[in-house]
């Protein structure tokens, strides 16, 4: 493996590869402002849990505490009406999530001609947060035309059973990327640093499983210790482990697009990750902190601001 010492310089492969622009993304996902940038739309990408709190899984770092944020549908569960009256509200696009079944994927299966009918019928984007994918989901999620597909990849089985309560193997995740690069879906995979209690197991391993498929952007997240859950007192990974791990996945995915996503820890950490983040390369960076965007524009770079998911790399809302 490529060690970090060998690493060529990140924020030089950046502007090789994709110029000077660097990307901020504010989504609806929670209320966010700094004094260099309020979003004027809160509401313009919202998340929207198919099964409202419930989850099968209560993984060791999130306990729920993630769904509780989003939007639940109604009684009728119809996610097409709840599109609809988001849309009149303002809302351009979805993130379609929900709580995990005992095999490791969202039910998602019964919203397929929902998801449809929110693209061709109301314009909006959706993106969806699938889990563990199986061909009949990748299938239904091709046929309902959805803009991307999100999915955690865990290179370590002790981490998939231990944190994650499944019997699984990361091989598992391995197909998932398969079937979904077979239907031609865009592939966003996401990789939580420190997941296994703070620690770096099978993160290197889950970024080679990555790294040999197409994907559309890479999104990286630090473990955030949540009130609540087994790892609430839990210290995040170091800084300076995370910073290595943003060096090596510039480095080993040089051409694609790989950004800073929501979850990492708050204070004086992040601001540290996010200077990490600019200096090694990232292509964006979700809810930036306090001075960040003066940093890049120091760093020679020429911000650009979203207000919504930084998996949508490609759009324009």
């Amino acid at each position: 493996m490529t060690t970090v010492t060998e690493l060529p310089d990140g924020m030089r492969v950046r502007l090789e590869r994709f110029g000077k622009d660097i990307q901020f993304y504010a989504p609806g996902l929670k209320r966010w402002q700094s004094s260099e940038w309020t979003p004027e739309r809160a509401n313009r990408f919202l998340p929207v849990s198919v099964t409202g709190t419930a989850c099968a899984l209560q993984c060791e770092h999130c306990k729920t505490k993630v769904l509780e944020g989003m939007v639940t549908l109604g009684d009728g569960r119809d996610l097409f009406a709840t599109a609809e009256r988001l849309k009149a509200q303002g809302t351009d696009g979805l993130l379609v999530s929900g709580g995990s079944q005992r095999h490791g994927g969202v039910p998602l299966k019964p919203h397929f001609d929902a998801m449809r009918r929110v693209r061709e019928e109301l314009g909006m984007r959706v993106v969806v947060h699938s889990g563990v994918v199986s061909p009949e989901l990748a299938a239904g999620l091709a046929d309902a035309g959805v803009d991307g597909v999100m999915l955690d990849i865990i290179g370590s089985e002790q981490t998939i059973r231990e944190v994650y309560h499944l019997d699984l193997t990361p091989a598992d995740f391995d197909r998932s990327l398969d079937v979904l690069a077979e239907r031609g879906l865009r592939i966003i995979p996401h990789i939580v640093l420190g997941l296994h209690y703070g620690q770096f197991v099978g993160e290197w391993e889950a970024l080679e499983m990555i790294a040999s498929h197409p994907v559309s952007t890479l999104i990286l997240v630090v473990l955030t210790p949540l009130v609540g859950t087994p790892m609430e007192h839990v210290p995040p990974p170091p800084v300076d482990e995370v910073t290595d791990f943003f060096a090596l996945a510039r480095a080993r995915m040089a051409d694609t697009r790989i950004n800073l996503g929501c979850g990492r820890p708050m204070g004086q950490m992040k601001v540290a990750l996010d200077r990490a983040a600019i200096d090694q390369g990232l292509n964006g960076i979700a809810y930036p902190a306090e001075g960040m965007v003066a940093y890049a524009r120091e760093r020679g770079l020429e911000p650009a601001f979203h207000e919504y998911c930084c998996s949508l790399t490609w759009a324009e809302l």
